[in-house]
């Protein structure tokens, strides 16, 4: 199953539309987490949010993990080993207050297991690949310590 999530502060419809239109094209099913948005998906399973009790039983089931840039599902996505494809939000389109998760993805793209999506077209071509996880390209302590210390020094900058 692909796993997308938005969060739970703000919408995201461009990235779960972005999704949906080509859900139907994907080998394996989609279950979003559309939270705030006005978005109804059509060609996938959705949720506004999930309940924190059933999160980490919804994630350790998914083999993709699609989301917002946000420092706390990129931690989850390493802790469970799932590849993540990162839409950052633009300030720009009115998505968030400042561009900080275009920072973000400038800083983690090319980790082990991170992927970033400017375009609806990187999206779809990263979701219709067998992309590895971090698990599988870094699966050392040193590895998973040297990105939580990363993210942590960058969120007390920012």
């Amino acid at each position: 199953m692909i796993l997308v999530t938005v969060g739970t502060q703000l919408p995201f419809d461009r990235l779960v539309k972005a999704v949906d239109t080509f859900a139907t094209e994907l080998s394996k099913p989609v279950l979003a987490q559309i939270g705030r948005g006005s978005y109804t998906p059509q060609n996938m399973k959705w949720i506004k949010n999930i309940e924190p009790k059933d999160f980490d039983k919804v994630f350790r089931d998914a083999t993709i993990i699609v989301s917002h840039a946000g420092i706390g599902t990129v931690l989850t996505a390493k802790r469970f080993g799932k590849p993540i494809i990162l839409v950052p939000r633009k300030a720009a389109l009115g998505e968030h207050r400042n561009d900080h998760q275009l920072a973000t993805v400038s800083q983690l793209a090319g980790r082990p297991g991170i992927y970033v999506a400017h375009t609806d077209d990187d999206l779809k071509n990263y979701l219709l690949e067998d992309l590895d996880s971090p698990s599988h390209e870094d699966s050392s302590e040193s590895g998973r310590a040297s990105l939580v210390s990363y993210l942590k020094n960058y969120i007390a900058a920012v």
